[in-house]
């Protein structure tokens, strides 16, 4: 696994349909560093910290293969890395392949893998469209959520070198198709 992009995005209010919605997951790629930090990552807005950013959630890994699917159910957006609200797009990410716990090393950050990320509403917002968060659904293409085990900074070509294997853990996969909506 390679990181492609890095990805930070700026708290936006826009209306949507009649109601102000306060949102960061309108990223852009950028291209100097970016410092992965405990609970987030610098610079990165995090309009919900209920449900995103904290020890568990710190960074959002998203795989840029995952991409070829959903772009053509969606042919008329403006695609660009970030779009899922991910801070890291990943050339690679196979999330029936990560087991929670599994730790890499990658720039000068340690990461652990934790949870899938689970679709809301605001990936409806950011792809105008609320059909996106049933398909997000409807696969195993989740992303992941990692722990910050060691602060640092990393960028694009950055490698994920695997320090810890926990084959014994469930999968991201396995973790997903557990809650996903019947």
């Amino acid at each position: 696994m390679k990181i492609v992009s890095t990805n930070i995005g700026e708290k936006k209010v826009i209306d949507w349909k009649g109601k102000t919605v306060t949102t960061g997951i309108f990223k852009d790629p950028v291209t100097m560093p970016i410092f992965l930090d405990t609970e987030e990552v610098t610079g990165d807005e995090i309009t919900d910290r209920k449900h995103h950013g904290g020890i568990l959630q710190a960074i959002y890994g998203y795989s840029l293969k995952h991409y070829q699917y959903f772009k053509p159910l969606y042919p008329n957006l403006e695609w660009q890395s970030g779009m899922f609200g991910e801070n890291l797009t990943i050339d690679d990410l196979d999330e029936t392949k990560l087991h929670q716990g599994d730790t890499f090393q990658v720039g000068a950050a340690i990461l652990e893998v934790t949870v899938q990320r689970n679709p809301c509403y605001k990936l409806g917002v950011r792809f105008n469209d609320m059909k996106i968060v049933k398909q997000f659904w409807n696969t195993t293409m989740c992303g992941v959520y990692f722990k910050v085990v060691q602060t640092g900074f990393v960028k694009v070509g950055d490698v994920f070198t695997q320090l810890k294997s926990c084959p014994e853990n469930p999968t991201i996969a396995d973790l997903y198709l557990a809650i996903r909506p019947k």
